[in-house]
């Protein structure tokens, strides 16, 4: 029999009666790495800077991006590029199967989990170069929930990965810079959907696969409606609750559920990790029949999902299993699935990292050929940045990766793990002997993932440009010169990678390749590079060759399907230091003669240029043809040139059919936080992406950033006053006309005060300027998660000369406002914050009773922290994750799944809420008193 929930409330007065001593624990210590530390001094993160945040099943039910913070600044505007047709003539290594697919299942810009910015003034994070070896990729780290305080993630938190007490999401959407680089380079960007028993505290299965009263998904229909409007593909589904396992009478739903994402027409992958007729956590690494339903329902002939990531042990025999089951599937069922589109097997790239195990584990999914069965997949293969310390065996507080010093280490580990032990894809033979223990790697036993699966390229049609900008940089270059002396990070503007690191034909020794950063950059004491540091052309980076010229080499640089026209040209901009007795030609190769390496001459390429010089070069000759690949061609025309160095800033391949964009229209400051030198603007973006590929966005002619987008956060202005433009950028590289929006915030109100109180007042005060601004409109409005019955939106007008004003009845709750001050002359200035917080809302779940089961959902109100209950006056304690002991209280992200249906034979129950502020709701009856 079951209680229906009867809520009954009691008096403030009686809260205080009953509440008790605030938590306190010991709690153990244990040393991790990986994790990000929040950003300190000019880097630390902005007052109203948007971040990535995680969503509970709850969060999603109830979402919509009016009130989901930063919403409209956390979207993907690229769309999926079409990768060209495969041509095994100009790859690496010709035998590997084109079709064979990835998953790349990592961590983003570093491991964060509070503050995860889309783009920021950091240089020292992960920017993954390996885009054209992948097919999916999905971030894998998790993610606070929105509102989570960041002085949670304190150092306790920091040093002990089981001391993190914050909810963090079941759902962690891409960044979405990481997703403008995806889908750049044709690769599909998924959410990632997780549960486990420790890292997600209360949150299961059954809060995310409820019906309502027609039958349908809630949170699917949400979860669709979500990838629709911040632009990714679909979700990477990892179910690994185990104690209690998933309910084998939930199946029937969950695969419901997934055929209502199939309805929404997204990609979904399924960690093939639950046995259907158990319900148990475990690995099949194979298809057999009691999992088959995750990727079709044989009952109704649907498919679920669209792809099995396998776990990591899945071995010949597994393969032999899971093929020979589709085979007979397909019979059986009319059906045709191939295992090289539906199967991953996977690779533990974040535990075994170079290590030999997982070397072995990568040949027992290849057949004699060497060719993968069937899709590789790998997780947690940003190691290479977010495992540094670890592998230098430092321990906290240490944190090497986060320093710029080191980022040549992490930039050679990932060229290790991707390009192979050789940093060169036509060679990925192990080595004898460790060379690279320098950056604590071992090139022993890892062949790289270039040894397994093909490269693929977007680069097609008549137009085609890059910067070689690795999307962040210690200073921002334009047309060769500092246009900002600040460090950035911004996956948006990362070029579409160079297809090989490095491909070199020579007869003689291997030149070094790199990324040139500038002066800054620190090169390391290993002496594998050594150059004359110059810097970018545009962007932060530009690629430089170096070393002893002792052979004609060819640098193969970019697998391509371009059409040439009579009015087909390449433009190069290059940069060399000295001169020498050395040529630079560009090799093209085409796709009716790929044995062949045309080679067209840069002129006085032997000259030091002084600075950045560029060159045309006609490509009228070849017009008809398709150039299939193209390079670099540096060569001696004497003798061997023993210190030669060229920089290429910049490549363009265009026909004159790209139009110059226009302007953007509606140039907008929405808001301009003065006082913290923060600004949000916006435009009217342009949506055919064939003609503006990127908006770049200046202040006085300083690049303080760029994305194909329609908004744009600046976090620090160059200046108070002046005038900011947005640029776009056209199909060839060429920026086109400029909107220009002058400002002046030296001029108008400064020093913007606001102060909530407990009585429901809301005092806005400031500084006027000394010129003349007319009367004053002060509007104030609540934003984001809004628990108030009416959203805020008042204005009051005040007269010249007046400093403050006051509103009434304003929330009391915690809710956030912006506050903007307009002058009549004058530009208007805004304030953000948060209306003081004196009110825990009451817990509002549907409980019930099953006997003497009370079973408790986990509140949905925006900003709990703790949920007492309390059984005749005492407070019941509840089990922890990652075992470290029972606490008198159930704890947002950190107690069981326990703690949402327990016995009690207790004749009076209640139950109080505490916020984040320490204020306690009052208690909800749950059994005894009046019911």
């Amino acid at each position: 029999m079951k209680t229906r929930n009867k809520k009954k409330t009691w008096s403030r007065f009686t809260v205080l009666g009953v509440a008790t001593a605030l938590f306190t624990a010991s709690f153990p210590l244990a040393a991790a790495a990986g994790d990000t530390w929040p950003f300190a001094g000019d880097q630390a993160h902005g007052v109203n800077q948007p971040s990535v945040h995680g969503y509970t099943s709850g969060h999603i039910a109830d979402w919509s991006p009016e009130r989901d913070p930063y919403a409209e600044m956390l979207r993907s505007h690229v769309p999926l590029q079409q990768r060209i047709a495969p041509f095994a003539s100009t790859q690496a290594n010709p035998n590997l199967d084109p079709d064979v697919k990835m998953t790349n299942v990592s961590g983003d810009y570093g491991n964060a989990f509070i503050e995860n910015a889309p783009y920021t003034n950091k240089f020292a994070q992960y920017h993954f170069h390996f885009w054209q070896y992948v097919d999916y990729w999905s971030p894998w780290h998790g993610t606070a929930t929105a509102y989570t305080p960041p002085e949670y993630y304190d150092e306790l938190a920091q040093k002990d990965w089981q001391q993190k007490w914050f909810e963090f999401g079941m759902l962690n959407i891409p960044n979405p810079t990481y997703t403008d680089a995806a889908h750049k380079n044709g690769v599909l960007s998924l959410a990632g959907i997780f549960f486990s028993n420790n890292d997600r505290g209360q949150q299961t299965y059954k809060q995310m696969i409820v019906k309502d009263e027609k039958g349908n998904y809630p949170v699917a229909e949400k979860l669709i409606e979500m990838a629709e409007y911040f632009g990714y593909d679909g979700y990477f589904i990892n179910q690994e609750e185990q104690n209690p396992n998933v309910a084998v009478a939930d199946i029937p739903d969950y695969i419901g559920f997934m055929k209502a994402l199939q309805d929404g027409g997204l990609y979904v992958q399924w960690y093939d990790s639950l046995n259907t007729a158990t319900g148990a956590n475990t690995f099949a690494r194979t298809f057999h029949d009691h999992n088959i339903s995750f990727l079709y329902d044989k009952a109704t002939g649907e498919q679920v999902s669209q792809s099995f990531f396998f776990d990591y042990g899945m071995g010949n025999s597994q393969i032999n299993a899971a093929a020979a089951y589709l085979q007979n599937l397909n019979a059986q069922s009319g059906t045709d699935f191939e295992l090289d589109d539906v199967g991953f097997a996977g690779l533990e790239a974040g535990r075994d990292r170079f290590k030999s195990v997982n070397g072995t584990a990568l040949k027992n999914k290849l057949d004699a050929n060497g060719v993968p069965r069937l899709g590789i997949a790998t997780l947690g293969a940003d190691f290479v940045h977010a495992g540094l310390d670890e592998d230098m065996n430092l321990g906290w507080p240490v944190r090497h990766r986060a320093e710029n010093e080191y980022q040549w280490m992490t930039k050679l580990r990932e060229q290790l793990w991707w390009s192979g032990p050789n940093v060169d894809p036509t060679n990925t033979a192990t080595s004898p002997t460790n060379t690279v223990a320098d950056v604590y790697a071992d090139n022993r036993y890892w062949p790289g993932i270039s040894s397994v699966i093909a490269e693929r390229s977007v680069v097609g049609g008549t137009n085609f440009y890059t910067d070689f900008n690795t999307g962040h940089g210690l200073s921002y270059y334009r047309d060769g010169a500092v246009s900002n002396p600040d460090e950035w990070s911004n996956m948006s503007l990362q070029d579409v990678p160079v297809t090989w690191q490095w491909w070199q034909d020579t007869a003689g020794s291997r030149l070094n390749v790199d990324f040139d950063y500038g002066p800054e950059y620190d090169l390391g004491d290993s002496g594998r590079q050594s150059y004359e540091q110059i810097g970018a052309y545009n962007g932060g980076s530009s690629l430089v060759v170096s070393g002893k010229l002792e052979a004609e080499t060819f640098l193969r640089l970019y697998k391509t399907e371009l059409s040439v026209n009579a009015n087909s040209k390449l433009s190069v901009a290059y940069n060399k230091p000295e001169t020498d007795a050395s040529a630079m030609q560009v090799g093209l190769i085409f796709a009716d003669r790929p044995e062949e390496v045309v080679k067209v001459p840069v002129p006085e390429s032997g000259n030091a240029t002084n600075g950045w010089a560029s060159a045309e070069l006609d490509l009228g000759a070849y017009a008809g043809r398709t150039i299939a690949a193209f390079g670099l061609v540096f060569a001696p025309e004497q003798e061997a040139v023993e210190t030669y160095q060229m920089n290429i800033g910049q490549i363009r391949i265009h026909d004159g059919s790209a139009v110059r964009p226009s302007a953007p229209s509606k140039l907008t400051i929405t808001e301009a936080y003065a006082d913290t030198g923060e600004m949000n603007i916006s435009w009217k973006m342009n949506e055919n992406y064939e003609v503006v590929k990127q908006y770049n966005v200046y202040v006085n002619d300083t690049f303080v950033g760029g994305k194909y987008d329609e908004v744009f956060y600046i976090k620090d202005l160059p200046a108070l006053s002046g005038t900011i433009k947005v640029v776009p950028v056209g199909a060839d590289g060429r920026e086109g006309e400029a909107a220009v929006l002058p400002f002046d915030l030296t001029s108008t109100v400064s020093n913007v005060q606001v102060e909530s109180t407990a009585d429901g007042k809301l005092t806005v005060s400031w500084t006027n300027p000394s010129v003349s601004t007319g009367n004053l409109k002060i509007n104030v409005e609540s934003v984001n998660w809004v628990t108030s019955k009416k959203p805020v939106k008042e204005n009051k007008v005040v007269s010249e000369g007046t400093t403050s004003v006051v509103f009434d009845k304003m929330p009391v709750n915690g809710d956030e406002y912006v506050v903007t001050i307009a002058p009549k002359r004058g530009d208007a200035v805004s304030a953000s914050g948060a209306f003081i917080d004196t009110i825990a809302e009451p817990y509002a779940e549907d409980w019930y009773w099953e006997g003497d089961t009370l079973h408790l959902p986990m509140p949905e109100t925006r900003d709990w922290r703790y949920l007492y209950v309390y059984e005749d006056g005492v407070l019941r304690s509840f089990p922890t994750t990652y075992g470290v002991g029972d606490k008198d209280r159930i704890i947002r992200g950190r107690s069981t799944k326990a703690s949402l249906a327990f016995p009690s034979t207790a004749e009076n129950v209640h139950v109080v809420l505490e916020d984040y502020a320490g204020n306690q709701s009052e208690p909800v009856v749950l059994r005894g008193g009046d019911n």
